[in-house]
């Protein structure tokens, strides 16, 4: 039976979307929610440290953002140019306005131009330097590319960073990460909690929104992960050992998630029978696409709890977490963070659901 979007839908006043991170990061608020019996409690972010164990794998999204907007001219005219990401010769981009352009059409970017090679939901377009220069070049002349409900772009792109981001190639902040501060991550290692790294470079399949009348008709963009061989089998050790798996974020649970969905099928059945026996992720890791829409009814087979922001109403994002800890509860949790005026979207509060 299909999911009406409206299920996923819940009343927001306005003046609690957050417009910057709580300074220190690591203060911002903390919903603690229980999946099992949903129950919450309250708490600063820095008490995470009390929530999480020795043996514990936290896994975070590595990405970087990089300045991803940018002033171009088609036909003499001014366009907003927003690079997606780089596919093989071409890039996938969104140009505002775009209604008038069409395969074929030259856009020029500075010293660079580019050619339009296809139109579909994206543009494809072939440009005549390499990715990394076109990336050189945004991160000089371009802005951040913060989300609409965000008024004032930061001056400093760190501030639409986490602090352990290093691979660059995402065009929104994996943002649950935002909470976390050198100092609290010292202390997190400190406890005896492994820290791995994934990579998801976050792109249209993160931030569009759905616009369909029920969720299984939204079409999920795939987006770019790696996962190297030291992490996967430490995450597979973990769970052979009954260790919890915590994913810092959305995009890290679709990492791990997508990737054991994906490449299970790819197995031969000696590899399945491995893979029982040695966790669920391909012990040489994956490098690749995932477009893995977690919907209710989904069986997780890596995360055990996950550190998340609170999403906007009929995204994939609060699709997910209400598969991952129920609909009914995590809306009404979400009720619950209106009422004690929590901070939401990427520059707000955050939740941990165990």
């Amino acid at each position: 039976m299909a999911t009406p979007t409206s299920h996923f839908d819940y009343v927001l006043p306005p003046e609690l979307i957050a417009q910057h991170s709580v300074v220190p990061r690591d203060h911002s608020r903390l919903m603690r929610l229980d999946r099992e019996s949903g129950a919450w409690e309250h708490k600063r972010f820095y008490e995470i440290l009390g929530e999480l164990h020795a043996g514990d794998v936290l896994v975070m999204n590595n990405t970087k953002v990089f300045r991803a907007r940018l002033v171009a001219h088609v036909h003499g005219r001014a366009i907003e140019l927003f690079l997606l990401r780089p596919r093989g010769e071409t890039w996938d981009v969104l140009v505002r306005p775009g209604r008038h352009m069409a395969a074929g059409d030259t856009i020029t970017v500075g010293a660079m131009t580019g050619r339009v090679v296809a139109k579909s939901d994206v543009l494809s377009v072939r440009f005549d330097r390499s990715a990394q220069a076109l990336i050189d070049y945004a991160n000089l002349h371009g802005e951040i590319p913060v989300p609409p409900y965000v008024h004032e772009t930061p001056a400093d792109l760190r501030d639409y960073q986490t602090v352990y981001a290093r691979e660059t190639g995402s065009v929104a902040a994996p943002t649950a990460g935002f909470h976390f501060t050198q100092e609290l991550l010292k202390k997190i290692r400190e406890k005896g909690v492994e820290i791995r790294e994934v990579t998801l470079h976050v792109g249209l399949g993160t931030f569009r929104p759905m616009k369909t009348a029920t969720i299984e008709e939204h079409e999920m963009h795939a987006e770019f992960v790696t996962i190297l061989p030291e992490a996967a089998r430490a995450i597979n050790a973990a769970k052979r050992e009954g260790r919890r798996v915590i994913a810092v974020g959305t995009t890290s649970v679709r990492t791990l998630e997508g990737v054991a969905a994906q490449t299970s099928p790819l197995f031969s059945d000696r590899e399945k029978v491995s893979t029982q026996l040695l966790g669920p992720l391909r012990q040489e890791g994956y490098t690749g696409d995932v477009n893995l829409f977690i919907t209710p009814g989904f069986s997780f087979k890596v995360v055990d709890a996950l550190i998340t922001n609170f999403h906007l109403p009929r995204s994939t994002l609060l699709v997910l977490v209400a598969a991952f800890a129920g609909r009914e509860r995590v809306l009404a949790a979400y009720e619950e963070a209106v009422r004690e005026r929590y901070r939401f979207f990427s520059f707000g509060d955050a939740m941990f659901i165990r």
